[in-house]
């Protein structure tokens, strides 16, 4: 696609999530009846505080240009939630910088951090756009594989192993697209090894909030100072608080850093929107919010139970991430035969009207995604006959038999020792059918979390 256009742009690729939208809602628009799995984000109208307060805005006339780096109701509402989720560290407001998005925040640290001749490790698999917000940089994206006995996370050993003269490091927890969720011993460890080998460590924060642990989910900012001097954090209001379109997110970094992306966002889009930080200081600083976060998680991981218990009972055998965050469920469809992730996607869009992204489009085309926690049917524990398929992405009802064209061929099935192993540490074990995101790696050690 980019023949013809600037070298900037040899490395881009369109987005294959959105792609997945476009898809079903052209097939929706000629009268078809599609259910799209493939955009991330919730199916909860926004809380009424940040909505009303995104008016009143309006209303009061905060419809001009706002200050680059974001107005201080909001950088200091940020700071704020901030450090109250992890355990009053204090969080300094003039280190935060607004931006629209956070995928914008993104971009603003990837362009002031690195360049032409840097190399950016980023597990995998991993959320479409860090390669290509990386390749925009002129800096080269490198892809470590995430080890499938550790829900596809990465480990300081892989790291090491994979790429020992990294330059960054981009990590997302809990992770898009697999839900697993980096522990507190992992997250201190990486921390360790990218303040050793001086690598800046981009931490994609977003989902930190949806979360089916005890509280949110383990951050860097649950760490001590000293490790967070190369670390820029992401996050935003997207996710938790049902604000996608709103488009505000911000960057916690190091005053330096925190400056140079100021004034590198103050050539491209200036502030955020102005009414939409209002909205989203509101979220961030009216404790009575919370209770909209909670109810929204709680049914997150409602339906996130219904679909893991009815894929260990329907597809036994079928890999998958147990997902501890996030709103996303990732399994294997190599098993059912001769078919990629790219395969079954198609052939489910086309047979069953169900629209998934491919795992190729995250670095991996064994496998696929689903929003499979998000739009779920509200009725589908009620149902008698049948069972609604696990993924639907509307209030719409659909036959879990979608699935079941694909049953695994089981000849096909890994029947090496990895398949019937257990592996214990502590007392405690897991089946590889079901790959936990609580085990935490230390050297060749398991551990779990609680």
């Amino acid at each position: 696609m980019t023949e013809g256009l600037s070298p900037n742009l040899q490395h881009l690729e369109t987005s294959a999530t959105i792609a997945i939208s476009a898809e079903a809602k052209r097939r929706k628009a000629a009268g078809e009846d599609v259910i799209d799995l493939g955009a991330g984000e919730p199916d909860f109208p926004t809380p009424p505080i940040p909505a009303d307060a995104g008016i009143r805005a309006i209303k009061d006339g905060k419809t001009h240009y706002s200050a680059n780096e974001g107005i201080l109701e909001v950088r200091a509402a940020a700071a704020t939630h901030l450090s109250l989720l992890s355990g009053g560290r204090p969080v300094n407001a003039d280190h935060i910088v607004v931006s629209n998005g956070s995928k914008q925040s993104l971009f603003n640290a990837c362009f002031t951090l690195f360049g032409p001749g840097d190399v950016v490790a980023i597990p995998s698999p991993a959320w479409v756009s860090y390669p290509q917000i990386v390749h925009l940089a002129r800096a080269r994206p490198v892809m470590i594989a995430g080890d499938p006995e550790w829900s596809l996370k990465a480990s300081v050993k892989d790291l090491e192993r994979m790429l020992p003269g990294a330059s960054g490091l981009i990590l997302c927890s809990p992770c898009n697209p697999t839900g697993a969720v980096y522990t507190h011993a992992e997250i201190r460890a990486i921390a360790q090894w990218a303040k050793a080998k001086k690598v800046w460590v981009i931490a994609d924060e977003i989902y930190r909030r949806i979360h089916y642990g005890t509280g949110p989910a383990p951050s860097f900012l649950d760490l001590p100072d000293d490790l967070l001097e190369q670390v820029v954090l992401i996050t935003g209001v997207s996710k938790t608080y049902a604000m996608t379109g709103w488009r505000i997110g911000f960057a916690l970094a190091p005053a330096k850093i925190a400056n140079a992306m100021a004034a590198l966002q103050s050539h491209t889009t200036t502030g955020a929107n102005h009414p939409a930080q209002f909205a989203a200081a509101a979220a961030l600083g009216d404790e009575r919010v919370e209770q909209d976060v909670n109810r929204m998680v709680g049914e997150f991981r409602k339906r996130r139970d219904i679909v893991v218990a009815r894929f260990r009972q329907d597809l036994p055998g079928v890999e998958f991430v147990d997902p501890l965050g996030a709103f996303y469920f990732f399994f294997r469809v190599d098993s059912f035969g001769k078919i990629t992730g790219t395969d079954f996607c198609t052939r489910l869009i086309t047979q069953s009207g169900v629209a998934l992204v491919p795992g190729a489009a995250f670095g991996d085309d064994r496998w696929v995604s689903g929003n499979a926690e998000t739009r779920l049917t509200r009725s589908m524990e009620l149902r008698q006959e049948g069972f609604p398929l696990c993924l639907s992405a509307h209030v719409r009802e659909a036959p879990f038999s979608s699935f079941r064209a694909f049953r695994p061929d089981p000849s096909r099935l890994r029947v090496d020792s990895r398949q019937h192993r257990r592996r214990i540490c502590d007392g405690y074990h897991a089946s590889i059918h079901q790959i936990p995101s609580n085990r935490t790696r230390l050297g060749d050690r398991t551990c779990y979390s609680p």
